[in-house]
């Protein structure tokens, strides 16, 4: 399935990754707005086809949460779907400005408040859910033409690099402060190299910030984008 070179060049490899890694974002956002295109034409009724067109990924994000788990308190969809309380708390009451989920207190507790989805929400709630169910049997579709050590392969690659900082990770001792750069004939090239080293290692830094931040499907969407930067060559 994969054709794999006899001498690899480990250098231009990481390089290929890093590249592809840094289009992730751009991909993201252009899935963000085939999803969006997805709900409109998909809509049950005008009501709700003009209602997602007014919604932000992250409400509906928060509303799947909310659909999933309801009643729930604000505490709860931030700790289990990584959104601020900040966050929570303004989306929640756009949702409720726009009658999609109401909010109740509980009784002798006032201070605690549940969010439910109303009758409205729950038709968008639902038409989120078949679009997620779509995009994970093709998910699934994808994934199905790899073998199980190529996969396994995959998932523990991502889960370590979850896991792993770039401000600690080991360097060669070479010192990155540019006073301590030799001012010699390589010089300029040494001090390039390091300037690229630290670009290199911020945006792996912000790619990693972003990955955390993806609830579990969006994480099965990285792990299809990245299978092709693994994967050059593959059979169909």
């Amino acid at each position: 399935m994969i054709n794999q070179p006899q001498n690899p060049n480990k250098d231009y490899l990481i390089d290929e990754v890093l590249h592809v890694v840094k289009d992730l974002q751009v991909k993201f956002q252009s899935e963000d707005d085939e999803e969006k295109q997805w709900l409109i034409q998909n809509s049950p009724n005008p009501v709700v086809e003009e209602l997602v067109k007014e919604m932000t990924v992250t409400m509906l994000h928060v509303l799947d949460a909310i659909g999933t788990l309801e009643p729930v308190n604000g505490m709860t969809i931030s700790k289990q779907f990584g959104f601020s309380k900040g966050s929570v708390s303004k989306i929640t009451r756009r949702l409720i400005h726009k009658e999609i989920i109401l909010s109740e207190s509980l009784p002798g507790n006032r201070k605690e408040v549940l969010f439910r989805t109303t009758p409205l929400g729950k038709e968008i709630y639902r038409l989120h859910q078949a679009m997620h169910y779509q995009i994970d049997n093709g998910v699934n579709r994808f994934l199905q033409r790899y073998n199980e050590d190529e996969l396994q392969f995959l998932v523990r690659t991502l889960r370590e690099t979850l896991h792993t900082s770039w401000f600690h990770s080991e360097t060669s001792g070479q010192s990155i402060a540019t006073g301590e750069i030799d001012g010699n004939a390589n010089g300029d090239a040494d001090y390039q190299e390091t300037i690229h080293s630290l670009n290199v290692k911020q945006e792996m830094n912000e790619i990693m910030g972003m990955l955390k931040k993806l609830d579990s499907r969006n994480l099965k969407k990285a792990k299809t984008i990245l299978n092709d930067v693994f994967f050059e060559v593959y059979e169909d």
